[in-house]
C-alpha cells in the first residue's frame, strides 16, 4: 500500500497550511480523510483531497439533496441521502437537519421523502437546513392509516381517514417527478 493511502477519519493535513478538499473534512484542528483512497495536495489552491477510485458522493456546502428520513429527534432529523443536486448516489451517507427554529411540532417523519440544502460539514458531520420554501417534505403518507395525503396550507389531509397533520412541506411537495431519473 502506498503512503499516500487514507482511511475514513485519517489526518491528512493541519487547517493551518491546507483546507479541505473533495472527500475530506475539517474538525477544527485537522484535515481529515472522508474516504478510503489516496491523498492529493494541491498546493496552488491550498486545498487536500482523497482520490477514491469509486467516487464517494459527498454533499458539499450549497448542493441541494433529497434523502429518507431514517430518525427523527426532538430538535433534528437525521436523513439518509439518496440524490445530489438530482444525481442518484449509492453512498448512503447521512445529514442531520435542526428543526429547532421551526415552529411546527413534526416536521417530518421516518420514511417520510425530504429535500434538503447543505449548510456545511462541522465536526465530521453534514448539516443541512430546511427552512427555504422550495425546501422540505416531497413525499408522505398518513400516520395513521398509511393512505394517500393531500396538502392544505401547511398541514396534510388524509384522503381515506381524514387526519390532519402539520408538516413543513416543500412548494414541490405531490409532484412526482421531483428527480429527474438518468437513464
Amino acid at each position: 500500500m502506498s503512503e499516500n493511502a487514507t482511511f475514513p477519519g485519517d489526518k491528512i493535513a493541519s487547517i493551518e497550511e491546507y483546507e479541505a478538499g473533495h472527500n475530506a473534512f475539517d474538525d477544527g484542528d485537522m484535515v481529515r480523510a472522508a474516504a478510503i483512497g489516496e491523498k492529493d495536495i494541491d498546493k496552488t489552491s491550498r486545498t487536500v483531497s482523497v482520490k477514491h477510485p469509486k467516487l464517494l458522493s459527498i454533499p458539499k456546502v450549497g448542493d441541494i439533496i433529497i434523502g429518507t428520513v431514517a430518525a427523527v429527534m426532538s430538535s433534528m432529523i437525521a436523513v439518509s441521502i439518496d440524490y445530489i443536486n438530482g444525481k442518484p448516489t449509492t453512498s448512503k451517507v447521512e445529514c442531520i437537519c435542526g428543526t429547532r427554529n421551526l415552529r411546527i411540532r413534526n416536521v417530518a417523519l421516518v420514511n417520510d421523502i425530504v429535500t434538503l440544502k447543505i449548510l456545511n460539514h462541522l465536526n465530521g458531520t453534514i448539516h443541512a437546513g430546511i427552512s427555504e420554501p422550495n425546501l422540505g417534505i416531497l413525499f408522505t403518507k398518513c400516520r395513521k392509516c398509511g393512505s394517500k395525503v393531500i396538502p392544505m396550507r401547511d398541514a396534510i389531509k388524509c384522503t381515506e381517514c381524514g387526519w390532519i397533520d402539520e408538516r413543513k412541506l416543500s412548494a414541490n411537495f405531490g409532484n412526482s417527478d421531483f428527480v429527474n431519473l438518468r437513464v
